[in-house]
């Protein structure tokens, strides 16, 4: 039996496994592998600038992400449920509009769709995620939960929904494994949680062979 703490870790882990398996997909559709990476190193200056000011760790890093969302936008165009249920709940509302955007900008502004708005939206998106997962998974080893269950959904799924649903599957499922070894032999809950997506995505390519 799992005791209280890990059943709130299973939780969290579940959470930041539902939102990052959806937002992943998109991670590796846009190529914005590199803008995961850049807000969670920004994550840590969020937490040292939280300790200076003695103010909330989250307030900290959501501020410092979310920042640095409107810096990366201008210059590439020249807490965890919580965020989770907001963030899918503004993927499954403009869905349409960022598939389309995600498939091609000029064709989503043929039928009204500004590719640079959804972008915005996608990337402040990936702030939330990045300031929500902090504690979860670790500033370090975000970027890893993105893109490692969406790139294990891709050998298995044929439709962008599909892709969606193995890559949280993938997540959820690693987050369990990892945080079950954490729990039994000590392991360190991040790193175990990656190592269980990793041999889950090895498997799938396996399978794909």
């Amino acid at each position: 039996m799992f005791s209280e703490f890990m059943i709130r870790a299973m939780a969290a882990g579940l959470g930041v496994a539902l939102v990052t398996g959806v937002l992943g997909c998109f991670v590796l559709w846009r190529r914005m592998v590199y803008f995961g990476d850049a807000l969670s190193h920004a994550s840590i200056l969020g937490v040292a600038m939280a300790a200076g000011f003695g103010v909330s760790v989250y307030l900290g890093v959501a501020g410092v992400a979310i920042f640095m969302a409107f810096a990366l936008v201008t210059l590439t165009t020249r807490w965890v449920w919580g965020g989770a249920i907001g963030v899918i709940s503004v993927i499954a509302l403009r869905w349409r509009k960022l598939i389309v955007s995600t498939v091609s900008e000029d064709l989503a502004a043929s039928v009204g769709v500004s590719g640079k708005v959804e972008k915005l939206i996608m990337t402040l998106c990936l702030a939330v995620v990045v300031g929500a997962a902090l504690k979860t998974v670790g500033a370090l080893l975000i970027t890893a939960f993105l893109v490692i269950p969406a790139a294990a959904a891709r050998a298995m799924a044929a439709t962008p929904e599909a892709m969606v649903g193995v890559s949280s599957a993938v997540g959820m499922i690693g987050a369990v494994g990892g945080l079950s070894a954490s729990y039994y032999w000590d392991w360190p809950a991040g790193p175990a949680m990656i190592a269980a997506c990793a041999a889950l995505f090895v498997a799938s390519r396996l399978k794909s062979v």
